[in-house]
């Protein structure tokens, strides 16, 4: 009988899916590019292509950037942007929460190429945006289309990346609330791999490692009745234990996000269920009971989260976008015009 149910609810959740058609064609839309600069898609795409050939680890950096790009501001590429003297308090990258970053590099390679071939025509955002996808595509991630037609924004604030991104302690109904404020519903914010409110690790946790800093509050003196986090599954935390010792950790060591940190897969939702959830915001998403349905979905069907990813990306990468005579088109990703 489980079989049977389980199938049925993979069928429900496939016919609720938002559809990419129902993009607004008048202000951002798939191939907005197509006669201003044919060539753009492609140059990113080989871009992105050697860079993670040669870097597999930039797929989840590329990823996380974009993440934290949307999450401030909309999705306008202020997190790209350089300090400069009178920067107060810093631009978004000089954030905390920002500080790991990576994959500005490419970004600005892509960039580069771009504009040698169509000068002041394709925005940062959305070179990063088919960075993102593209980065996906390398590992082993599905393929979507990219609405584009995004304007650059002009403003870069290390203070409100801080508040912006959600904190550490924030409860599943606070992080909800936080990605149902960006328009992002609970299901989308589980279908985005677990993207959690680990400031240091907000991305999808598919992909991608995090140091033991992280997550060492689980190891030793979690509480006054447990040293370890006791849904921890034993032989996990055994092997985290030697990776990250009590005495003196070494903070340059990172620890895989799932086994398979460099392969776009589902198994980050199988291992929340076995107790092998890396970070304690990712085994909340299996114990709340607002989630675990979704969690076990995703972990039982893996075409059906990948079914969804794609939907909840396009989703992510529309929020508050700049379009039209807002905004700008950069020179250079890292600094305004």
């Amino acid at each position: 009988m489980l079989l049977p149910l389980l199938l049925l609810l993979e069928c429900i959740v496939l016919i609720s899916l938002p559809r990419l058609g129902s993009i607004d064609a008048q202000k951002i839309q798939v191939g907005f590019y197509s006669t201003t600069c044919p060539q753009a898609e492609s140059i990113v795409k080989n871009v992105v292509s050697s860079a993670v050939s040669a870097n597999r680890g930039l797929a989840a950096g590329l990823l996380r950037l974009q993440f934290h790009d949307c999450f401030v501001q909309g999705c306008d590429a202020s997190v790209l942007i350089d300090s400069t003297p009178s920067t107060k308090g810093g631009a978004e990258k000089d954030a905390p929460p920002n500080k790991t970053l990576r994959g500005f590099e490419v970004i600005d390679a892509a960039k580069a190429q771009v504009e040698a071939k169509c000068p002041g025509t394709v925005s940062c955002a959305d070179i990063l945006a088919f960075a993102t996808r593209d980065a996906v595509v390398q590992v082993g991630g599905p393929r979507w289309d990219v609405p584009a037609g995004r304007r650059d924004g002009r403003i870069s604030s290390a203070a409100e990346a801080t508040s912006s991104l959600p904190d550490p302690s924030f409860s599943i109904n606070q992080l909800t609330q936080r990605f149902a404020a960006k328009g992002l519903s609970q299901d989308n914010m589980i279908t985005l791999s677990g993207k959690t409110h680990h400031l240091s690790s907000f991305q999808s946790h598919t992909i991608g490692v995090a140091h033991c800093k992280t997550f060492i509050n689980r190891l030793y003196g979690f509480s006054s009745s447990a040293d370890t986090d006791p849904s921890l599954d034993p032989t996990f935390a055994q092997s985290l234990k030697a990776q990250c010792p009590r005495e003196n950790p070494n903070p340059n060591t990172v620890v895989s996000l799932d086994p398979t940190p460099n392969t776009f897969d589902n198994s980050y939702y199988s291992n929340l269920a076995l107790g092998r959830g890396l970070l304690a915001s990712d085994e909340l998403l299996f114990t709340d009971g607002s989630t675990t349905l979704n969690v076990a979905l995703n972990s039982f069907f893996g075409s059906t989260w990948l079914q969804k990813f794609p939907d909840a990306m396009v989703k992510m990468s529309l929020i508050e976008v700049k379009t039209g005579s807002q905004g700008e088109i950069r020179k250079n990703c890292r600094r305004i015009n």
